[in-house]
């Protein structure tokens, strides 16, 4: 991993050019000091198992992240940080963090549209600042912990203690089990 602050040179891999939300990303990490690395993916990969298994990395070291929407009543979404071996708690946890009485997993759409970002590639960086973001403590103990780099070409291997220091981020016991 490189030392804080500094960022590992990101090749253009896939004939994919760095994307806006891209940036926007590395904007983010650089602007905490994070300590991590760019890992350029095939967006066919994107998917979690299936970029485990093609690029060696192993799911107890990888997290989705997930959005959230409340049903009732609507309108609240929480962006949600769990590690791939896991299941969101949405049924008390996230429902309780959230202060609703229903909650379920936005469509791609809502994703989209809430975090500028597709499935695959959604990450706490770069989100918009009033989005919360919950983060399983089992992910803040791991040497490093791969997550979505904003889009389905990239991928962000991270030292996790930098959840401890966003902002935005509210790291909590239980999220997922």
């Amino acid at each position: 991993m490189p030392d804080a602050g500094r960022r590992a040179a990101v090749p253009h891999g896939y004939g994919v050019p760095m994307d806006p939300i891209e940036q926007r990303v590395i904007d983010h990490l650089d602007a905490l000091l994070a300590a991590y690395e760019i890992v350029r993916i095939d967006p066919d990969l994107a998917d979690t198992a299936a970029f485990c298994e093609h690029y060696g990395y192993a799911l107890e070291d990888s997290a989705n992240a997930i959005l959230v929407a409340s049903r009732k009543p609507e309108g609240r979404n929480a962006l949600c940080l769990a590690l791939a071996t896991t299941r969101l708690d949405v049924n008390h946890t996230v429902r309780d963090l959230l202060d609703v009485r229903k909650l379920s997993f936005a469509s791609p759409e809502l994703t989209a549209e809430v975090t500028g970002m597709e499935i695959g590639g959604v990450t706490p960086f770069g989100v918009p600042d009033d989005l919360r973001v919950y983060v399983d403590a089992q992910i803040t103990v791991l040497p490093r912990c791969i997550v979505g780099g904003g889009s389905r070409s990239m991928k962000v291997l991270v030292d996790p203690e930098v959840f401890t220091r966003m902002a935005s981020v509210q790291v909590v016991d239980g999220l997922a089990g």
